[in-house]
């Protein structure tokens, strides 16, 4: 293995499972040459908090044991110069790489390194293991360790594992796969370099690569920019390959909600057009779902292109789709949600009555047998059910760039108005606790369709209804 690559072994011992809102009792850093340790880091660190006693049973770290112990704050500095420069290993490392994230996060600081984690890293070179974890991991090497659940022990163990798998076959190549995603330095574009790949941000937003004249020719998102951004030069397809020919920078605008990323991307692609993204450069959707009275009375529902809607009198634009097949996939939910006629609902457009009459699943308006102010008050609710809040006037709020922040976005009238980002701490009760904090928007026909499914997923915080 290279000397040249530094490894910082890392484990910490935490009050829970869950970064957001537990913290860090211990952390231990092995610094290690690929070959032997180089120098041991450990200390306790006072939480700010309990530590529940399952958690005292399982490390033996109790409350007193930390009540003088350091703040992370204070400890803050020495892990940042200790890893820096280094690959950041653990066992697990999702784990104890977003408790430091976090924990840092909280400090106004985003803490970044090249990761690998030893799970992987085991799956790959021991495959014939029934189990990874570190204790199977301890008795498969017969290693001796005396403080199990102990920061120093537990990293010192890994550190051992991490230079036996190594040494294994083709362990050194595998080592550095997992800490360049996969990605091989030849499919990069010649100005990227894996190191600016690093650099990226492990957060949600936009990315815009740009060529050689800075003109952007793909506009992307994801809730982690660099895995996403890492996987397009992965990837071995066309699209791939044009964007290793032809990008020359990336930049990119963090968003802290998915949802915002969404939003985001869909106005900058139209409003960029740019030449990779094609299935996304449609200003707007060409097909609708439209109402209307049939001669008979009833509400007919059809699908059409938007300039050739051929309804008699008045017809309403239900839903805007960028294609047949989607209409009709929409239509068709609607249909066997609130039991109506497929004749009705321009599915079956052969003679006689619609097939679902004749299983029973239409109550006969295709052949004026249903009543019509009961057939159709079914219509109107499944177009109200397409239009949740549609007059209503809200705000969503949501994660932010930073853990002291919440995202804004203020919905009115069906329509995105705009997005923003304000302090945690700062209620949000009216239109004015958010307005200057709004910036404007260009409402989007896809935008309504992005926000009611971010709401029936439930990946909002909290919504205010002003």
């Amino acid at each position: 293995m290279s000397s040249a690559r530094r490894y910082a072994i890392v484990d910490i011992e935490t009050t829970g499972g869950m970064a957001r809102r537990d913290k860090i009792t211990e952390i231990a850093i092995v610094l290690h040459d690929g070959e032997k340790v180089i120098e041991e880091y450990q200390t306790l660190i006072n939480p700010e908090r309990s530590i529940p006693p399952f958690i005292t049973n399982l490390t033996g770290i109790t409350n007193e044991m930390v009540a003088d112990a350091p703040l992370f704050c204070e400890v803050a500095k020495d892990i940042v110069l200790k890893t820096e420069g280094a690959v950041f290993v653990a066992h697990n490392a999702r784990f104890d790489y977003g408790f430091l994230r976090e924990e840092f996060g909280r400090l106004g600081y985003t803490y970044t390194r090249k990761q690998l984690c030893t799970v992987r890293l085991s799956k790959k070179m021991l495959p014939q293991l029934r189990s990874h974890s570190l204790d199977s991991l301890i008795r498969h090497f017969a290693l001796p360790i005396d403080n199990r659940h102990r920061a120093l022990d537990d990293a010192l163990a890994t550190a051992e594992i991490f230079k036996r798998i190594t040494l294994m076959g083709n362990g050194h190549d595998e080592v550095s796969d997992i800490v360049n995603l996969g990605i091989k330095e030849a499919r990069l574009p010649a100005s990227i370099s894996l190191q600016f790949l690093h650099e990226l941000p492990e957060a949600p937003g936009v990315y815009f690569f740009h060529d050689e004249d800075g003109k952007v020719i793909y506009v992307g998102k994801s809730i982690h920019i660099k895995k996403r951004v890492i996987q397009h030069f992965k990837e071995n397809t066309a699209k791939s390959g044009k964007m290793q020919q032809r990008v020359h920078d990336i930049t990119y605008t963090l968003t802290g909600s998915e949802l915002i990323a969404i939003l985001h991307e869909n106005a900058e692609i139209k409003r960029l057009q740019p030449e990779i993204n094609r299935a996304q450069r449609r200003k707007s959707f060409p097909f609708a779902i439209y109402y209307y009275f049939d001669e008979g009375g009833y509400l007919t529902l059809k699908i059409r292109k938007k300039n050739r809607i051929d309804a008699p009198g008045t017809a309403a634009i239900l839903h805007e789709l960028p294609d047949h097949r989607s209409a009709v996939s929409y239509l068709r939910g609607l249909t066997d949600k609130f039991s109506l006629c497929q004749k009705k609902t321009d599915i079956d457009t052969g003679p006689g009555p619609c097939f679902y009459h004749q299983v029973g699943k239409c109550y006969g308006a295709c052949v004026g047998k249903e009543d019509i102010d009961t057939y159709n008050l079914r219509v109107r609710e499944a177009v109200a059910a397409t239009q949740h809040n549609i007059d209503e006037d809200y705000v969503l709020t949501d994660t932010g760039r930073t853990p002291t922040e919440k995202s804004l976005i203020y919905i009115s009238k069906g329509q995105v108005v705009g997005w923003g980002f304000l302090d945690r701490e700062t209620p949000v009760h009216s239109v004015n606790d958010v307005i200057d904090h709004i910036g404007a928007h260009k409402s989007m026909p896809e935008d309504y369709k992005f926000v009611s499914h971010y709401i029936r997923m439930g990946k909002f915080e909290e919504l205010f209804r002003l």
